[in-house]
């Protein structure tokens, strides 16, 4: 019993300090983003792998198989399918995760020449009311960044 309740110590407390690491922090203060203006060179259709690795999956997979592992046999042998479980578990939770989730999804690679003349590629979900030679801002950077309509 000690050591269902150490192992779930630990995973709970895995869990929870992943939790509070920092996502997507930048170099600007909170809420400031970088806006930028050009025009719109060129559209082309394409698709963009989604991401959703958020380790959910792996956790319930990983506690499901422990908890039937617990079901099994005495002593060291218990113990042994208990970290068989838990990983086989957190493997296929990972997996059922990832084919649900995971589908690519179309997208639009927007070509855009910047006021500065420098073109910026950025690929993101369709939008239609984005066309060629239209004037657009920028917003973000990185994969954060995003094409829009000026006025809108």
């Amino acid at each position: 019993m000690k050591a269902i309740l150490s192992g779930l110590t630990l995973i709970f407390a895995t869990v929870l300090i992943s939790a509070c690491s920092a996502v997507g922090s930048t170099e600007g203060g909170a809420g400031e983003t970088e806006i930028r203006a050009g025009k719109i060179e060129q559209i082309t259709l394409t698709q963009m792998q989604t991401n959703h690795d958020s380790g959910v999956g792996a956790v319930l997979g990983g506690l499901g198989g422990l908890g039937i592992g617990s079901l099994i046999g005495r002593g060291t042998g218990r113990d042994v399918a208990m970290v068989a479980g838990a990983l086989a578990g957190a493997v296929g939770g990972n997996y059922a995760e990832k084919k649900q989730y995971d589908q690519p999804k179309e997208a639009q690679q927007i070509i855009v020449r910047v006021k500065s003349g420098v073109l910026v590629s950025i690929t993101q979900p369709i939008n239609p009311s984005l066309g060629k030679g239209m004037n657009v801002y920028i917003e973000g950077s990185g994969n954060d960044a995003r094409v829009v309509p000026q006025g809108s």
